[in-house]
């Protein structure tokens, strides 16, 4: 029994599954307010799922990239159910999440602002390259170079920047992960330390 989280962009995601199956779900398009909605949102899923917290085996959460103040509230609430619980915890990449919305060869890609995207690749669920933080030209390179002529998904909110450079690819629009593949990822996968996934420095600077 995993429950799944996702904050780390424009929307907020939780759900429970039992195995492969999903017992309840929720998911709620928001540029802020993670922090409050959450833990309202994952009471909300255990209750149409008929379960208490107890029931759960694991929690998991992606970890970024993302929001930097997004990502840190769905990891300090995995951490905290995760240790009143006594579950493990299971950190989750938000653009491995992203890509599990398609099938092939699949470029998740979120929209970074100051002109970067942080892109990743996989083929058929298996990562291609490391998460990276890249300029729309350079991400259109390497994606070019790792299709090779082969037709591909664009998925997130940073496919938008590559439209002119990848005119012929499928588009997925995504403002988030899915707490459902997030749940699904982990399922498989040993608990441990949740640490968040940081590609660079933050927007935010203390004054001077």
């Amino acid at each position: 029994m995993v429950l799944g989280l996702d904050t780390c962009l424009s929307s907020c995601s939780v759900a429970v599954l039992d195995g492969g199956r999903v017992l309840a779900s929720a998911r709620e398009v928001m540029a802020r307010g993670h922090q409050e909605r959450l833990a309202p949102m994952a009471r909300e899923v255990m209750a149409q799922a008929g379960l208490a917290f107890d029931r759960l085996d694991r929690i998991a959460v992606t970890v970024g990239p993302g929001s930097f103040t997004g990502l840190r509230v769905g990891i300090a609430f995995a951490k905290g159910l995760a240790l009143a619980l006594d579950r493990p915890a299971v950190g989750v990449g938000a653009l491995e999440a992203l890509a599990a919305q398609a099938s092939g060869l699949v470029f998740p890609a979120i929209d970074a602002r100051r002109g970067q995207l942080y892109l990743q690749a996989f083929d058929g669920g298996a990562a291609l390259m490391a998460p990276d933080a890249l300029t729309a030209e350079v991400a259109a390179a390497r994606i070019a170079e790792l299709s090779q002529g082969r037709p591909f998904t664009l998925v997130g909110s940073g496919a938008a920047l590559l439209a002119d450079f990848a005119p012929s690819a499928t588009v997925v629009s995504a403002e988030g992960a899915d707490a459902r593949d997030v749940a699904r990822l982990a399922a498989a996968r040993a608990g441990g330390p949740l640490k968040p996934l940081y590609l660079r420095a933050p927007d935010a600077k203390l004054p001077a």
